[in-house]
C-alpha cells in the first residue's frame, strides 16, 4: 500500500486552508443537524434503531448524510394521500 504523505497545517496553501475550513464546517453542521433530530425525533419517526443510527453518525461524511436522507420518517407526508 502506497504511503501517504501528511501535511502540516502551515504546508497547506490559502486555497487548500479555505477548502479544508468550508468542507469541515459543512461536515459539522450536517453532522450536528443529524444528532439534534436524532435526539428530538421518537423512535417511532426512526427507521431502525436509534443506537444503530447514533453509531453511524461517526462515520464521516456518509453517516449523517444518511440519516438526514433516509434515517427518519417525515411526519408531514405520512398522512398525507398519495
Amino acid at each position: 500500500m502506497a504511503s501517504v504523505k501528511r501535511r502540516k497545517w502551515s504546508e497547506l496553501s490559502p486555497q487548500q486552508r479555505r477548502l479544508t475550513l468550508v468542507l469541515a464546517s459543512i461536515e459539522l453542521a450536517l453532522t450536528a443537524t443529524a444528532a439534534v433530530d436524532l435526539a428530538r425525533r421518537p423512535a417511532a419517526q426512526v427507521r431502525g434503531p436509534k443506537a444503530a443510527w447514533v453509531a453511524a453518525l461517526f462515520v464521516q461524511p456518509f453517516g449523517p448524510i444518511a440519516y438526514l436522507v433516509a434515517g427518519h420518517r417525515d411526519v408531514a407526508s405520512e398522512g398525507a394521500p398519495a
